[in-house]
């Protein structure tokens, strides 16, 4: 039985609880003492041991906090700014000013929206050309002003329609990802759900990436790989995909990707959101006081070591 299955099973006792409790007319306390009980043990099996199909599942929650949730609980006095100033404005990826403990800060993220009149506005998160040359206006108006950078990357790849070939996703992608390991001002990647295919990348080089526990970080989806490495059609292997694919947070410490995981609540970050937010805080903090003391030249030499040592083939 997936995670996803228990969580249906566990949301029906919790429901059946409810309706106990606004039944004045009958003393059901044994009712509701046994139902607890098989809930506690429900919600300790389904989160004893999560598989990698698990957190892509978790990742993908419609209900994560989405990108301004996280700026409204971190940061203060958030100046959203808008388009590519070559274009138009792409809604899938915000951006903007903001002080964090006050210190002047560029925050730029991935949007998924939760109802699908949000999800059209943002188109789900799937960025355009547009979006991912905002992003760099403000990276580089944020290096021009020196200001830290903070990118939040929660997308399942760049839009891969006919419009964003015309427009150039390749190229712009590819510049962000040259200018991104050139600018001199601290950057922190924090991946809060999905980053799947270059349309992580694109927002996602920096001095310091970091991971959600329950968030995943792949060359594409599950999905994708299923379909092109076995001809998958009906999806009968994504979940044998995602063991292979080492794309879980764990998976991505262990192989020196990223450098720290941000420990998430039993049920993941939407049963108890604080709970992280206060992880991020501290960790937001340390690592802006130990970057913004490098010079500019040290800055930029140790993020090229930092990826050149990526992949890098060993004995051990």
């Amino acid at each position: 039985m997936s995670l996803q299955e228990k969580e249906v099973k566990i949301k029906e006792i919790e429901l059946e609880i409810l309706k106990l409790r606004e039944d004045q007319e009958v003393d059901h306390t044994l009712q509701i003492q046994d139902l607890e009980n098989t809930k506690k043990k429900l919600e300790s099996e389904a989160y004893k041991n999560i598989t990698a199909y698990d957190r892509v599942y978790l990742a993908r929650k419609p209900d994560r906090p989405n990108v301004y949730e996280y700026i409204d609980n971190l940061f203060d006095d958030f100046i959203e700014l808008h388009g590519d100033r070559l274009y138009k404005d792409d809604g899938s990826i915000v951006g903007g000013l903001a002080l964090f403990n006050d210190i002047p800060c560029t925050v730029i993220g991935h949007l998924k929206g939760r109802s699908v009149e949000e999800n059209i506005k943002c188109n789900f998160g799937m960025s355009s050309p547009e979006g991912y040359r905002k992003a760099l206006r403000l990276m580089k108006q944020a290096e021009k002003f020196n200001r830290p950078i903070i990118t939040f990357v929660d997308t399942p790849g760049a839009y891969p329609g006919l419009e964003a070939e015309k427009n150039g996703i390749g190229e712009a992608i590819a510049r962000n990802l040259m200018e991104m390991s050139q600018i001199k001002v601290p950057i922190i990647v924090i991946v809060i759900g999905e980053g799947n295919s270059g349309g992580a990348l694109g927002i996602s080089i920096g001095d310091r990436i970091v991971m959600l526990e329950n968030s995943v970080y792949s060359v594409l989806s599950p999905e994708g790989f299923s379909s092109i490495l076995w001809k998958d059609k009906e999806g009968k292997r994504v979940q044998e995909a995602t063991e292979l694919m080492k794309l879980t947070a764990l998976d991505l410490y262990q192989m020196k990707i990223i450098d720290k995981i941000i420990q998430e609540p039993q049920g993941g970050i939407t049963k108890k959101p604080e709970y992280v937010y206060k992880r991020l805080r501290v960790y937001i903090r340390d690592t802006l006081s130990e970057l913004m003391k490098l010079s500019k030249n040290s800055l930029i030499n140790k993020r090229y070591q930092k990826y050149r040592e990526m992949g890098r083939a060993t004995n051990d």
